[in-house]
């Protein structure tokens, strides 16, 4: 009976569902990686036919004063970010960890920054972090009576204050993951714990965080990843200034692929981008044995 039922089946009809998809990540994903990647050897701006200049663009950028300056506003932004965003998701995730009455409620109001236009969150940070009507200077001044620094016209600070902003927006999304990975652990680790007399500090560094070792190291190379990947938060509240100070490689890819019609050199800087989160999460594997316990 089973057989008579499923006699229509041929082994292609799975291909039927999986076309669509690989038609879109082929031309959309791999075909212009592929693209770019051979567009990186050339110079074009275009509207004119490209021209093969090989390494050229890759020894310009090494040799390019800007771009090692936007190098290291990157990974600036990027330290930052991921130490901000761990923490922060590590605490509101131990926070809310528990089964009061109402904390679904908060669970929710940490992730909507998540879910929220980053340019509408640029635009509101940029009237709160205002020098002239901005709330945070009028409460540091009415209640502190204190100075505030211009934070987004001081160069020496800018590039945090524009991290900690997309900490902000993003740190109710590693709270998520993180939640997931503190309910995974076993209660009887606890009680047994308790029973021998350990204070929940104690629990929480023996126990917690130990066991917490895969979602930390998952959570730690995602935020890698989208720590290089920001664009948004920056366009919508500095593009890339004052004096550079907040001009990062994906920001610079815009703005040399986008608006100075240098597409080869822009490809040049994409793929220098890749090598580098390609490097740095390679090595976060190969350290992972060291830190990473598993319950089994």
């Amino acid at each position: 009976m089973k057989r008579a039922q499923f006699s229509w089946y041929r082994p292609w009809h799975p291909w039927i569902f999986l076309i669509p998809t690989l038609i879109g990540l082929f031309v959309f994903r791999l075909g212009p990686m592929i693209a770019s990647f051979f567009i990186s050897f050339t110079e074009w701006d275009i509207l004119t036919d490209p021209e093969w200049i090989g390494l050229t663009n890759y020894i310009d950028l090494f040799e390019d004063p800007d771009f090692l300056q936007i190098l290291g506003n990157t990974f600036e932004f990027s330290l930052v970010y991921v130490v901000g965003v761990m923490f922060f998701g590590l605490l509101l995730a131990v926070l809310v960890n528990s089964k009061l009455k109402g904390i679904t409620f908060f669970r929710s109001a940490y992730f909507v920054p998540v879910v929220t236009s980053s340019v509408a969150v640029g635009l509101v940070w940029n009237w709160l972090l205002s020098p002239n009507y901005g709330l945070i200077n009028a409460v540091l001044e009415a209640v502190f009576k204190v100075t505030p620094p211009s934070w987004l016209g001081d160069r020496n600070i800018v590039l945090i204050v524009v991290a900690m902003v997309q900490v902000w927006k993003m740190a109710g999304y590693y709270m998520i993951l993180f939640l997931a990975g503190l309910q995974e652990i076993p209660n009887m680790y606890y009680e047994a714990a308790k029973i021998d007399g350990a204070s929940k500090f104690q629990s929480f560094k023996k126990i917690t965080l130990p066991l917490l070792t895969p979602t930390t190291f998952f959570v730690f190379t995602i935020a890698i990843i989208n720590s290089f990947k920001s664009f948004e938060i920056i366009y919508t509240m500095t593009q890339g200034g004052p004096s550079n100070a907040t001009n990062t490689l994906v920001y610079s890819i815009y703005l040399n692929g986008f608006l100075f019609y240098k597409t080869g050199y822009a490809s040049a800087m994409a793929y220098v981008l890749l090598v580098i989160v390609a490097i740095i999460t390679y090595i976060n594997f190969i350290l992972k044995k060291r830190w990473v316990k598993y319950q089994y």
